[in-house]
Formats: structure tokens, C-alpha cells, sequence
């Protein structure tokens, strides 16, 4: 057995059994480890965005890692930004990225790069495996590194992946999450028990049914308030569950809504604060009077947290009564409204939606708190490509669920390469297009930075027109089947019909 056969033997113990790839030269022993040590199913993306992306999808819906294979310094860099939005979802990932022999490293040969450098941009976990013997080993500790909500980097030189005598290890226990501290758990229930206006700010996993039952509880024996953060990475939601209002994006209707609040316990998240700098705006969300309680660090069990907190406060079980309606599908022009409403009403129990609409599906999300009870994920870190790609990852972590991807335009294109690696793996997979021939949000911004009359050319900027995109022809082209809707009847009948059959397929709707 050689060091790349040990360390995918000791990946596939430790419970990582897919591995979303994009190799090149010097991990092809770790390529052809796949297929002598079985166990592993490997994945191709043809971007590794797409790689990454997926991985985060994986990750979120698994609750455990899956595996990226990444070539080199450069290949990791093109995987980084929706590894971005993987670290602020708190995704377990593993991700091995191969490196020259250690020999070939002094010659700077023209792929030569700091990899480690690169590797710990996005985790705390990077390490260098430092001979062939302990590769399975490294592999090993990587996963239980990972499942503390971090991604591992461990990256591989060559010479060690194909040096012989090597063995695999036993997988390692992995390490419990740490309970909450007793003296935050008491002032935070003293705030939430006094005669001030109080918020729970929620995020993380506190945001699965389990921990929205527990702070429903908690505001009902204190009058609480509960608002979670504006994308967090899973929420569950729709019939039979809590519903939870979220912050809005805009960061001074966000202060607006939380300028009433004297005191905020925040459980799975950070405070609040402002995607960006604007002009005389904000950066900080919450009053300067108001008093931050940080209840949890990100490896906590955030639910497990608000259960603990509701029974010191002694707050009595909830039988939760479902009272959201769905909402009535317009008839007319198609607009995205209208696409929420249809997706809404049509959406198959145990759902999974992967969300990157943008400004498309700003004013819909309350629509679905009456839909079917399905599982919600977000773009956690802002860094546009990941809805096409986060959709794959899930649909792969559950098989047996319908994905459905709500996905702007001009962010698709980013790893719009997603829908090849839908149709090779024929991933059960809508996805929804929304194109409206622009960077629809960043006209937004445009206004909201202070520019009140842009030119031609900054249009142009911002304008996806010349020439326009044409999704039918660029899923058909990737293998996906397509079609375009252009009024809600069109769109109801499309939607409905992807959902009765299984498979990937877009709508491209225009709006």
C-alpha cells in the first residue's frame, strides 16, 4: 500500500466516502487509489468552484465532510471563494491538495506556489504532510479537525503519495462539543428576564427544528423576540415547524428593525453588523444602549444550547400550531414574485433549496413558511457562485430529497459548470433561473454608495445584455434538460413537471 492508498483508506474509515475532485499531475496516485481502494465515490467538477461549492453543500447537509482533491496552490486558489462561504457556514470539509516532490520543490518549476500559505487563508487546520508514513495518520486527525466546523487542509507532495510500505489507521474518536458556560447561561437568561425589550439573534445549528421548538419556548416565557442572522448556512423550515423572522440585508432597515431591542442574546452566530460600509450609515446593527450577550462559540451545539436555556428558565413545551398560509399564485406577466409563489405552493415535502436569487428573491422567502417542510441554505459569505454548485453537494449528501436551486443569473455563470456535474451524476436537481440580463443587486449598490447618475459606461457594467444569455442553449449544451417560461402559467406548468419526475433540468424564467 503507497501513501495515497493509506490516507484514502483511512479517509473512507473515518466515514469520508465522497470525494468531489478536479485533479491534475501531481495527485494522480491519489487518483488511481480511488480505484483499487474501494469505498470512495469520486465526483468531477470542471471548475474548481464548483469542487468547493459542493463540498460546502455536502457538508451542510451530511453533517460530516466530504473530501475536495485539488491541484496545487493554483487550483486551491480557484476553489477559494465559495471556500469563503463554506468557513462562515461552519462546513466540515476535508480538502487534500497535492504539491510538487519535495526534490522538485527548489527548482520553482512554473506551477510551483506557496500552498500552505494559500491552504490557511480559509481554516485554522492546514498541515504539510511531512513523510509517506504518516499520511494515513494526517488523514485521520484531518477528519476530526474538520468536524469541529472548519475545513482541514492537508496537502500531499508527490513523492510521498506514491512511496510503498505504507499502512492505513483506525479512525479516531472525534472530540465533544464543548456545553455551554454556566455564568453566560445565567446572564443571558437574566437579560431575557427582565423588563427590557429583548431579541434572540440566532444562526448556525441552532436553526434546525430541534433549536427553533427550544427558542420558541424561550420567548414564550420571556417575551423575547427571535430574528435570525440574514443568511444562515441551513434553517429549517415550512409546515409544522417554528417560524422565524430574518434580519433584512439592507443594513439600515436592519438597524430600523433592531433599534427597539435593550438586550440580545446571540446563540449560533455573531452580532449583527453591516455587509459593507456605506456613506453615514452603520456598521454596527445594534443600539449603542443595547447589551450583547455571545452565548455560544461556532463548535457548540447551538440547539442542544437553547434546550438548556429554556429549562433553566423553566419554560413549558410548546405544541406548535402552524398558522402561515401559502400565498396565492398570481395570474399574468411573470415576475419573481410570482416565481416564489408558484415554487411555494409546488414544493415536494423534504425539499432541499439552495438560494441564490439575490435581489429575485428578496420579497419571496416569507412565502414558503407555509410550504411543505423542507431544509433552506443560503449564501453564507456573500461570495457569489455558490447556489449551481452548493445544490450539487446536496443532492449527493441526500439522494432520496428533491434540490431545488433558486439562482440569479450573473452569479450562475460563475460555476455555471455545475450542470455538467448535475447531468454526469444525474443529481435529482431544478434548477430555477432568474434572468433578468443584469447584476440586478449591484445597480443596488450602485444607488446605495451614492451614485445616484451613472454613466454609460459604468452601466455597462452591471449589464449582462451584450450579448444576452441564452440558458436553455447553455444547459442543453452541458447535458441538462431546459426550457424557458415567460408568463406564471408557463412557469407553473415547467415547475410542476420537474417536480414529478426525478433527474436534473432547468427553467429559465425571464423577468
Amino acid at each position: 500500500m503507497n501513501g495515497a492508498e493509506s490516507l484514502l483508506k483511512s479517509l473512507i474509515d473515518s466515514g469520508v466516502d465522497v470525494c468531489f475532485a478536479n485533479p491534475g499531475t501531481s495527485e494522480m496516485q491519489l487518483v488511481a487509489a480511488i480505484d483499487k481502494i474501494p469505498g470512495m465515490r469520486p465526483i468531477l467538477g470542471l471548475f474548481e468552484g464548483v469542487v468547493t461549492g459542493a463540498a460546502d453543500g455536502y457538508g451542510r447537509m451530511a453533517d460530516k465532510p466530504a473530501a475536495t482533491l485539488l491541484h496545487l496552490g493554483s487550483g486551491f486558489a480557484n476553489g477559494m471563494a465559495n471556500l469563503h462561504n463554506a468557513k462562515r457556514a461552519f462546513t466540515p470539509i476535508v480538502n487534500i491538495i497535492g504539491d510538487h516532490a519535495t526534490y522538485h520543490l527548489p527548482l520553482d518549476a512554473p506551477l510551483t506556489s506557496d500552498v500552505p500559505a494559500y491552504a490557511a487563508l480559509t481554516s485554522d487546520w492546514t498541515r504539510v504532510c511531512d513523510s509517506a508514513k504518516t499520511m494515513a495518520q494526517d488523514g485521520a486527525e484531518a477528519v476530526v479537525a474538520s468536524m469541529q466546523g472548519q475545513q482541514a487542509n492537508l496537502i500531499i507532495p508527490a513523492n510521498y503519495a506514491w512511496t510503498e510500505n505504507c499502512q492505513a489507521v483506525a479512525p479516531l474518536p472525534l472530540i465533544e462539543r464543548p456545553s455551554v458556560d454556566q455564568n453566560e447561561m445565567i446572564t443571558a437568561a437574566e437579560l431575557l428576564k427582565s423588563e427590557s425589550n429583548s431579541c434572540l439573534f440566532l444562526g448556525g445549528l441552532a436553526l434546525r427544528e430541534r433549536g427553533l421548538l427550544a427558542a420558541h419556548r424561550i420567548a414564550a416565557a420571556t417575551g423575547a423576540e427571535i430574528i435570525t442572522e440574514v443568511f444562515p448556512a441551513r434553517i429549517q423550515r415550512g409546515r409544522g415547524r417554528p417560524t422565524v423572522e430574518r434580519l433584512p440585508y439592507l443594513g439600515e432597515f436592519a438597524a430600523d428593525r433592531l433599534k427597539a431591542f435593550d438586550n440580545m442574546v446571540v446563540v449560533g452566530t455573531k452580532a449583527p453588523v453591516s455587509f459593507f460600509a456605506y456613506p453615514d450609515k452603520p456598521g454596527k446593527l445594534w443600539p449603542e444602549t443595547c447589551e450583547v450577550c455571545q452565548l455560544t462559540t461556532p463548535q457548540q451545539d447551538h440547539s442542544a444550547v437553547l434546550e438548556t436555556l429554556a429549562d433553566y428558565l423553566q419554560a413549558a413545551a410548546i405544541d406548535w400550531q402552524e398558522t402561515s398560509q401559502l400565498p396565492v399564485i398570481p395570474e399574468g406577466p411573470l415576475n419573481a414574485e410570482s416565481v416564489g409563489a408558484v415554487v411555494a405552493n409546488l414544493l415536494p415535502d423534504n425539499a432541499i433549496v439552495s438560494d441564490e436569487a439575490q435581489t429575485s428573491g428578496a420579497f419571496s422567502f416569507p412565502y414558503y413558511d407555509g410550504a411543505a417542510p423542507h431544509d433552506w441554505l443560503n449564501l453564507t459569505g456573500g461570495a457569489i457562485g455558490q447556489g449551481l454548485p452548493v445544490a450539487v453537494g446536496a443532492a449527493v449528501a441526500c439522494p432520496d430529497r428533491k434540490v431545488i436551486n433558486l439562482q440569479a443569473d450573473g452569479s450562475a455563470m460563475y460555476t455555471n459548470q455545475s450542470l455538467w456535474t448535475m447531468a454526469r451524476e444525474n443529481l435529482d436537481v431544478c434548477v430555477v433561473i432568474f434572468n433578468n440580463s443584469s447584476y440586478a443587486i449591484l445597480n443596488l449598490e450602485l444607488m446605495r454608495v451614492g451614485v445616484d447618475n451613472p454613466g454609460e459606461r459604468a452601466r455597462s457594467m452591471l449589464d449582462l445584455t451584450n450579448p444576452g444569455l441564452d440558458w436553455v442553449k447553455i444547459a442543453e449544451g452541458m447535458g441538462v434538460k431546459a426550457s424557458r417560461a415567460t408568463t406564471t402559467a408557463e412557469f407553473e406548468e415547467q415547475f410542476s413537471r420537474a417536480m414529478s419526475v426525478t433527474g436534473p433540468c432547468l427553467i429559465e424564467v425571464k423577468i
